[in-house]
């Protein structure tokens, strides 16, 4: 009796997330992927809800100090969001395993890391802005706002890491609805509070931030309020939270490689941002507006990517790979053709984006450039990050960490060196991106068709 009880509990558990290792493959990853793209939707609109109320509130010098922001941010953050989803992988395949206690243990060891790296990030966010944007060569107009901007934003790094590692806990377990959920509500709250700090209330670019913080610390409560909450099967308790050791190594091994390519693309971009920013206030908002614009353009890639490494993941635990297989090959082929069908209305539309942030006609001019020099590549782009979304979830992440440091990091970095010194010309920094992601796909293609990625988790636990 005893026993029946608790395997109908058990099944009930189980049914509030998402057993992806069985049922059509095709119908799961599009259900998994599209709350996933509605959620990257509502969290782009944090950054760009500032981005488009500060340009049209305080100018185009507050924008440049909000657009400027972008890669370092991502710079900032990206390292603790790669152990992140290597800690997601871990979870995937304990679930997709039936290995139910490891994955209780696998969810306490990641939100004790990510309570320990936002409080990291906090500090050394907040001491290190101002270093950071002198080394990227800010326009020294622009400086005082971007720094009072970062400065507020990193105060909430505690509350961004403790949203991503909640989201990976949930997504990794099949569900994506919940953050989808949430992530509506603060992504409203912040467009509320964007339009009464900067509009209402006339406070300076600081209070944007502000916004942002607020905004990711209400969606933080509501993922706790669910994960502690008696009842589910993997209820997170605060005396559980601690490192175990073995899990603890699984999530490294998995993590470090991701979070290291993250890194890496991170201090490109900041190379690349440091360089535009040499060209003067017009370049550099052009260069953010733009980037906020691709941020949307990048969604299904995201979105695909995410359900892919989940579905990989626990169908490798569950040894099932002739269907890991199949599902590799969908999300490829779906995000490749969704991220060239949005670079096509990207490079038709352009200038018409660019000028809902900044209508300036300089800074427009520049953006559209820049978007009709990389939006007709996008299915490179694609190809490459859905490859590396297929290595991660079968437990090889450090072959993406090394195409990533060498194409995306050191090849990138030489060619803008190289250009930047024979001409003065914007425009071939621009081509840094495509001839870049060109590269990285023919390296990625070779691996995907010769390479054993299907067989990585049974190496790692041997």
């Amino acid at each position: 009796m005893i026993h029946t009880v608790r395997a109908q509990l058990h099944r009930v558990g189980r049914e509030q997330t998402r057993d992806m290792t069985s049922g059509s493959p095709y119908r799961l990853m599009i259900e998994f992927a599209l709350p996933v793209l509605l959620s990257q939707i509502f969290q782009q609109l944090y950054n760009t809800a500032d981005a488009f109320i500060v340009g049209r509130c305080l100018g185009t010098e507050a924008l440049a100090a909000v657009t400027s922001s972008g890669t370092l941010i991502f710079l900032m953050v990206s390292f603790f969001m790669g152990m992140s989803m290597g800690a997601g992988v871990v979870i995937s395949r304990f679930f997709g395993a039936g290995e139910d206690e490891q994955v209780s243990r696998a969810i306490h060891t990641m939100l004790t890391l990510g309570i320990v790296s936002g409080l990291i990030l906090t500090v050394g966010g907040v001491l290190l802005t101002p270093v950071f944007l002198r080394w990227m060569r800010t326009d020294p107009q622009v400086m005082p706002q971007a720094v009072e901007y970062f400065r507020y934003y990193f105060l909430g790094g505690l509350a961004l890491t403790m949203y991503n590692d909640c989201r990976s806990v949930m997504t990794a377990l099949g569900d994506s609805k919940r953050p989808l959920y949430y992530l509506i509500f603060s992504s409203l709250l912040n467009i509320v509070l964007d339009c009464l700090f900067l509009a209402g209330f006339h406070w300076g670019v600081w209070s944007a931030a502000v916004a942002t913080v607020i905004s990711q610390a209400a969606s933080v409560a509501l993922c706790l309020a669910y994960l502690m909450r008696r009842g589910n099967q993997f209820t997170v308790e605060v005396r559980k939270l601690r490192f175990h050791r073995r899990i603890l190594g699984m999530i490294v091994r998995c993590g470090l490689p991701s979070a290291v390519q993250n890194s890496v693309i991170g201090f490109a971009n900041v190379i690349v941002q440091s360089q535009i920013n040499g060209f003067g206030m017009m370049a550099m908002a052009a260069f953010g507006t733009n980037a906020k614009i691709e941020g949307f353009a990048f969604l299904p890639i995201t979105s695909f990517n995410m359900a892919s490494t989940t579905f990989i993941s626990q169908n490798l635990g569950a040894k099932q790979y002739d269907r890991a297989r199949q599902g590799a090959r969908f999300s490829i082929l779906a995000a490749v053709i969704l991220a060239e069908a949005i670079g096509l209305a990207y490079y038709a539309f352009a200038p018409q984006l660019i000028g809902v942030f900044d209508k300036t006609p300089e800074v427009v001019a520049l953006g559209t450039l820049q978007a009709r020099t990389a939006s007709l590549f996008y299915f490179l782009l694609a190809f490459s990050h859905s490859v590396a979304a297929v290595c991660r979830g079968a437990g090889k992440a450090f072959v993406p960490m090394v195409v990533m440091l060498s194409i995306w990091c050191v090849v990138r970095i030489a060619y803008i060196w190289a250009v930047t010194r024979l001409s003065d010309d914007i425009g071939l920094i621009y081509w840094a991106y495509p001839i870049t992601w060109a590269i990285s796909s023919v390296i990625y293609l070779l691996y995907y068709l010769f390479s054993d990625w299907i067989h990585g988790f049974d190496k790692m636990l041997q």
